[in-house]
C-alpha cells in the first residue's frame, strides 16, 4: 500500500495524488481529521505525511519556503519526532531535484495561528519555525498506529501578517473554501479584501511550491 497524505485543503490533496499517494482533506477540522485517517490505517497504508501549507512563525520565513521538520511539538508540549528513515527518503529526493527544504520544527496547533502576537507567542513557546492544524494529529495517529509519519509544508501566511475574518471561516468537509460564508463576510467586512488577495496570492505561491516538491517525489522523477 502507498504513503498516505493527510492535508485540510483539497488542493493539497490533488498535489499529493499526482505523486503517487493516497491523500484525504479534512478541512481542517480535528476532528474529521482523526476520521478521515483510520480508514487509511485499516487498510495498511506503509506511512502518514502531513502535506499542506502552514504559517510561518519564524519572521525569517517568507511566503514559498519549504518545511520539512524532524518534529512536531503540540501546544501542550509533547514532541513527536519525525521518522529518520522516511524523511532522509523525501530530502533525498527534494536534494535531487534541488528543491530546499528547512528543517526547523512545526507546531500543531489547536486552532488557527491568525494574528502576528499569537504567532510571535506561540514561536516563544515552542521553538516551532511554523504551524499548522494537522501535523500533531497525524503524529498521534502514526503512533498509535505503529507506522512511520514525516511533514512536507510550504509557507503561506509570514508571521507579522495577521489573517483576514474571511481567512478563519474555514473550509468544507472536502476542504474547499466556504465561498458562500466568505462572499458574506466580505459584504460585511469589505476592509478585508486587500488582506484576503494578499493570502490568496501568498497561498498560491506555497501550492506552487509543493507542486514542486511533488514533481521531485514522483517515483517517475530523474
Amino acid at each position: 500500500m502507498p504513503i498516505a497524505a493527510v492535508t485540510g485543503l483539497a488542493a493539497e490533496a490533488r498535489i499529493a495524488e499526482r505523486i503517487g499517494w493516497r491523500a484525504v482533506a479534512a478541512g481542517g477540522d480535528a476532528e474529521r481529521t482523526r476520521r478521515a485517517m483510520a480508514p487509511l490505517v485499516a487498510d495498511g497504508v506503509r506511512a502518514l505525511v502531513s502535506f499542506g501549507i502552514c504559517g510561518a512563525l519564524d519572521p525569517a520565513l517568507n511566503p514559498g519556503a519549504l518545511i520539512l521538520p524532524q518534529v512536531v511539538i503540540a501546544e501542550d508540549g509533547r514532541r513527536h519526532r519525525i521518522d529518520v528513515a522516511l524523511r532522509s527518503v523525501l530530502a533525498a529526493a527534494l536534494g535531487r531535484a534541488r528543491v530546499v527544504a528547512l528543517a526547523g520544527d512545526i507546531l500543531g496547533a489547536v486552532r488557527a495561528a491568525d494574528t502576528p502576537s499569537r504567532k510571535a507567542a506561540l514561536n516563544r513557546q515552542s521553538g516551532a519555525v511554523a504551524v499548522d492544524l494537522e501535523s500533531h494529529l497525524v503524529a498521534d495517529a502514526a503512533a498509535a498506529a505503529g507506522l512511520p509519519f514525516a511533514v512536507l509544508r510550504a509557507v503561506a501566511d509570514p508571521a507579522e501578517r495577521a489573517l483576514p475574518p474571511a481567512a478563519l471561516i474555514g473550509l468544507d468537509a472536502a476542504g474547499r473554501p466556504a465561498l458562500g460564508r466568505i462572499l458574506l463576510s466580505l459584504a460585511r467586512h469589505p476592509g478585508q479584501l486587500p488582506a484576503l488577495v494578499r493570502l490568496a496570492g501568498d497561498t498560491r505561491r506555497a501550492l506552487a511550491t509543493l507542486r514542486r516538491a511533488g514533481d521531485a517525489l514522483r517515483p517517475d522523477a530523474s
